[in-house]
């Protein structure tokens, strides 16, 4: 395993983008998503960090390899950190913004590919919007149907009530039933959201330095909507704008069985531990464990012998616990 990349790094003027990519095990995503980057950014001068959290695949050697190759086009702007472990994406993030040296933050997953200089859009757009202070776009799928992961609402009592009674699973359409996804939006205008998903959000790095980045508890899922929460607590007021969209996959580097949601879960909870008040909290994890207690009991129905929700309460009920980073 290459030892890491330093941070030094030379540049003859300081960017206004520092756009932060992590990898784990997606090389030929990431390759195409840095082709992508540099080709459609080009009114925006910026430096791209990339983070290997430890593949083994092959990755890390690509991507130097992708930087000499392409060494014309990427004129000192693609800088490489490998990491000898898997740090998660909040810490790997984390660790690449102690080093960026741009007045802005741009995090953006691998599994994406900019379209229509969407980053150019995107950084208009925050000129045009300061007061916002967390910035995202509009996400696609690779046929350019809506994917609406982009942004989300916060979770509230009532939408833990849905979600524990199935009225979420039985009316996904209904803004009523399952507000988190504000199903009615296609987020085809410029709106103010809860939160804005990590695969392209843009912070300014006053106000990153000023949240101490992810809280790096959050170790894989829950990390941006932690982070906006925390900063809506500020003033800040994340807002999206469709003038700037991506094509993302969603989830390419992670599991999709039950390890996943566990996961989710995990994070879900932690979020209501951490921004409930202590008179709702209590309400929430118990709408986690009827919510699982129903998916328990179906599977069981079912004969599934898989493990369910309900059968990793355990990992997943008291959420991720105290917070390393945070006071």
């Amino acid at each position: 395993m290459p030892a890491p990349t330093s941070l030094a790094f030379k540049t003859r003027m300081t960017p206004t983008l520092s756009i932060l990519m992590v990898n784990y095990k997606t090389r030929d995503l990431t390759l195409a998503s840095l082709r992508t980057v540099f080709a459609e950014t080009s009114a925006t001068d910026f430096e791209l960090i990339l983070v290997d959290n430890d593949s083994g695949d092959g990755s890390f050697e690509a991507f130097e390899a992708f930087q000499r190759e392409e060494a014309a086009l990427l004129a000192g702007r693609l800088r490489l950190i490998c990491s000898d472990e898997n740090l998660g994406f909040a810490k790997a993030n984390n660790m690449a913004a102690e080093g960026a040296l741009g007045k802005f933050l741009l995090l953006l997953n691998p599994d994406t590919e900019v379209l229509d200089g969407a980053i150019d859009h995107l950084m208009e757009f925050a000129r045009q919007r300061p007061a916002a202070r967390i910035w995202g776009g509009r996400t696609v799928f690779r046929d350019r149907s809506l994917n609406a992961a982009s942004c989300w609402n916060r979770i509230t009592p009532w939408s833990a009530f849905c979600m524990a009674l199935g009225l979420r699973a039985m009316f996904p359409n209904s803004s009523i039933f399952n507000p988190e996804s504000m199903p009615g939006f296609q987020r085809d205008s410029v709106r103010d959201v809860d939160i804005v998903v990590g695969c392209f959000l843009m912070i300014s790095l006053e106000d990153w330095n000023a949240l101490g980045g992810f809280d790096l508890k959050y170790f894989m899922y829950g990390e941006e909507a932690d982070l906006c929460l925390r900063a809506r607590a500020l003033g800040v007021q994340p807002a999206i704008t469709p003038n700037a969209t991506i094509m993302h996959l969603v989830g390419a580097s992670a599991p999709n069985d039950v390890r996943k949601e566990t996961l989710l879960t995990k994070a879900r909870v932690s979020l209501v531990r951490d921004h409930w008040s202590s008179l709702t909290r209590p309400f929430g994890i118990l709408m986690f464990l009827v919510y699982a207690a129903g998916k328990g009991l179906r599977a069981t129905l079912k004969g599934d012998p898989e493990p369910s929700l309900w059968s990793t309460r355990g990992e997943w009920l008291g959420g991720y616990g105290e917070s390393p980073n945070r006071a």
